[in-house]
């Protein structure tokens, strides 16, 4: 049997050193080393999104990878693509490092300088026991791409510009059309889904931030159900206490939270810091909303460099939702896919804040009006996503169409006077187009918040 072996080396000296080793491996197929964390799961996504079969069968992780420590990447292979062997190659053979090793998922362990039977005895131990999970996991050949949901960033591009009702109403439109969904408030120093829910709850993302080990358990102790179906994990009420959750902690909860709902929903704000952005960096999709003005364009642009330079996303990967859209601002969706390099969703919420006003100082979002325009875009852009459910075949009303994602959504719709797709929940379809290309409704000087 080939055994197929993706190194993951940033060093070119280590990686031309394990590639030559590699291959001298009887019926080994190493492939090209990646340099970095954010290629290897890259890559990794891709192969599993096309196959299980394509996936290799063994990671080699170098301790000195990056961005990510490889500790906390092997946790995040091994979670995300459990059929995948992953060993660590490490300078460092101490019992607390191969404890903490195994603790993370590895299924082993390389001592450097590397030998040739220490290596060739990992792979195929790792292979083996790779083959074997396969398996039992794919009865019937069905592929099996990895334990987790879809997770979603929605980042502000600067304070004020609509992130929170736009998470809430993502999550909302998700949950209705049947996922199982966790919304997330990583502001955590000025989150508000508490105040917009109307919910009172005493725990916190704080009290996941120093457990090592979230179990099924400790994280439902964490989570607030609310009425609505939704489970939501807050900011802490006291802002200070925001520092606690670190980059690592947030990695851990993002991943213990893929693993048990189907879309999470994570509201980051409009202030970056090492917990949010690690949940970006994560992230399946990752929303920033900006609303069509120089002040938050400019924002916007600042956030996606700082995104580069710190490798967290790329531009090209990122999508922007045009908030308070009007049909005679001066500064239109195209300009402002022009100025930030990313995707512009093709739902652009319209400046409509009259409609939201009573729900929200109320603390009812969630029973906004389906008429509302502000709704039907929001929902009309979860559909774009790729984050509704595709209704059951043969259903009066059903519709269906492929998202930003790549992945069919939709729900039962119904046309009601020629207008926008509406349902006794609100819009999940593709909000009505104007003449100009862009979704939206009656042109306001407000808009969501």
């Amino acid at each position: 049997m080939t055994t197929r072996i993706l190194p993951a080396v940033g060093d070119i000296d280590a990686a031309r050193s394990v590639t030559t080793l590699l291959s001298q491996l009887p019926d080994a197929e190493p492939a090209t080393p990646v340099g970095d964390s954010t290629q290897l799961i890259d890559t990794l996504a891709r192969l599993a999104g096309e196959a299980l079969d394509e996936l290799p069968e063994v990671v080699l992780v170098h301790e000195r990878i990056g961005p990510v420590p490889a500790l906390e990447l092997i946790r995040e292979v091994s979670l995300r693509f459990p059929s995948v062997g992953v060993v660590l190659i490490t300078a460092d053979a101490s019992p607390s490092l191969f404890a903490n090793a195994m603790d993370s998922g590895a299924r082993g362990l390389v001592t450097l300088p590397l030998s040739y039977e220490e290596l060739a005895n990992r792979v195929q131990a790792a292979a083996q026991w790779s083959s074997g999970v396969r398996r039992h996991l794919t009865p019937g050949n069905d592929v099996l791409t990895g334990p987790g949901g879809t997770v979603v960033t929605v980042t502000g591009a600067k304070g004020g510009v609509g992130a929170t009702v736009t998470a809430i109403q993502l999550a909302l439109a998700s949950q209705a059309s049947g996922h199982t969904v966790a919304l997330v408030d990583m502001d955590l120093q000025t989150g508000d889904i508490a105040s917009f829910l109307d919910v009172q709850f005493r725990r916190s993302l704080v009290d996941l931030a120093l457990i090592t080990d979230i179990s099924p358990r400790v994280l439902s102790d964490a989570v607030f159900s609310h009425s609505t179906g939704l489970a939501l994990l807050l900011a802490p009420g006291e802002g200070e206490r925001g520092e606690e959750v670190s980059d690592r902690s947030a990695r851990q909860i993002v991943s213990a939270l893929r693993t048990r709902y189907e879309i999470v929903v994570i509201d980051c704000g409009g202030q970056m810091n090492g917990a949010n952005a690690a949940a970006v960096e994560m992230a399946d999709v990752a929303l920033l909303v900006t609303t069509p003005d120089v002040v938050a364009v400019r924002g916007a642009k600042r956030v996606v460099r700082m995104w580069e330079r710190l490798q967290i996303r790329k531009a090209e990967e990122t999508v922007t939702l045009v908030n308070r859209f009007t049909r005679n601002t001066e500064i239109q969706p195209p300009l402002i896919q022009k100025i930030t390099g990313t995707r512009v969703a093709s739902a652009a919420v319209p400046a409509n804040f009259k409609e939201l006003q009573a729900s929200i100082d109320s603390g009812r979002l969630h029973e906004l009006d389906a008429k509302s325009t502000v709704k039907q875009a929001l929902w009309g852009l979860a559909g774009e996503l790729g984050l509704v459910k595709e209704s059951a075949p043969g259903k009066k009303g059903a519709t269906g169409r492929k998202g930003a994602t790549g992945r069919k959504s939709g729900t039962a719709l119904v046309r009601r006077n020629g207008g926008a797709f509406t349902n006794d929940r609100g819009s999940i379809g593709r909000p009505r187009r104007r003449r100009d290309g862009f979704g939206g409704g009656p042109a306001d000087s407000e808009g969501t918040r």
